[in-house]
């Protein structure tokens, strides 16, 4: 089921256009197909109790690897997925994809997985409550190979790429059937809750991003992930 959603997903993305400053777009939906595939194979069967959402893959995470918060090394040896990587359409010269042999790792995602494998131990026992997706499964970069987020896209570019990534995550919600859908950082709360009709009795909340550049963050994320869900769990 997740594999024909990912097919139409990537379906309804491709006709996007964006203009500069954005000069290219990866979809590891596409050339990380493989790897994602086998994330979901693994660890997308049957329902949740919480479903965490990201804003979008970071150049050295998703983007390299095709798996949510990717962080190359927690992904091949605690997941267990490793999977051949091919490369995007255009690739931006400073931005290449290396996948599995990335030399870089991805901060945020050396932070949620690790947490992850600190708290629960096993993935299993991990994804026997959670499940991690991305609200929209795009990298954009600029000219000179610095990262665009999706909020800071024009109207007339955030609005059809919003309306396709709502119907995504409408889908994934249908699949895993969460009792809570949480946003990692403010955009993808917002956008769960935009795309999330009003008649819903899934709850919405909200953890700290892992993001280095959220100073929060960076005196003790871990502490901060725990604390926040007590507090959904426990209203």
């Amino acid at each position: 089921m997740l594999e024909q959603q990912t097919d139409d997903f990537c379906d309804d993305l491709a006709g996007l256009e964006f203009a500069t400053p954005v000069t290219h777009v990866y979809n590891p939906l596409i050339y990380a197909r493989r790897a994602w595939d086998l994330y979901c194979r693994k660890y997308g069967q049957g329902h949740r109790e919480l479903l965490l959402v990201g804003m979008n893959p970071g150049p050295y995470g998703m983007g390299q690897v095709g798996v949510p918060f990717g962080e190359i090394a927690l992904v091949r040896d605690w997941l267990g997925i490793e999977a051949p990587i091919d490369k995007p359409s255009v690739e931006h010269p400073k931005r290449p994809i290396l996948g599995f042999d990335c030399p870089r790792s991805e901060v945020s995602g050396a932070r949620l997985w690790g947490w992850a494998r600190d708290r629960f131990g096993t993935p299993a026992r991990f994804f026997a409550r959670f499940f991690v997706a991305n609200y929209c499964p795009l990298v954009f970069m600029e000219a000179s190979g610095r990262n665009r987020t999706p909020d800071k896209l024009p109207a007339r570019e955030r609005e059809p790429l919003f309306a396709a990534c709502d119907r995504a995550l409408l889908n994934t919600v249908a699949h895993f059937q969460p009792r809570t859908v949480i946003g990692i950082g403010k955009f993808a709360e917002d956008r769960i809750r935009a795309a999330l009709p009003a008649s819903t009795t899934i709850k919405v909340g909200r953890v700290p991003h892992p993001s280095p550049a959220n100073p929060l963050a960076n005196r003790g994320w871990a502490a901060l992930m725990d604390q926040a869900l007590v507090a959904h769990q426990n209203p």
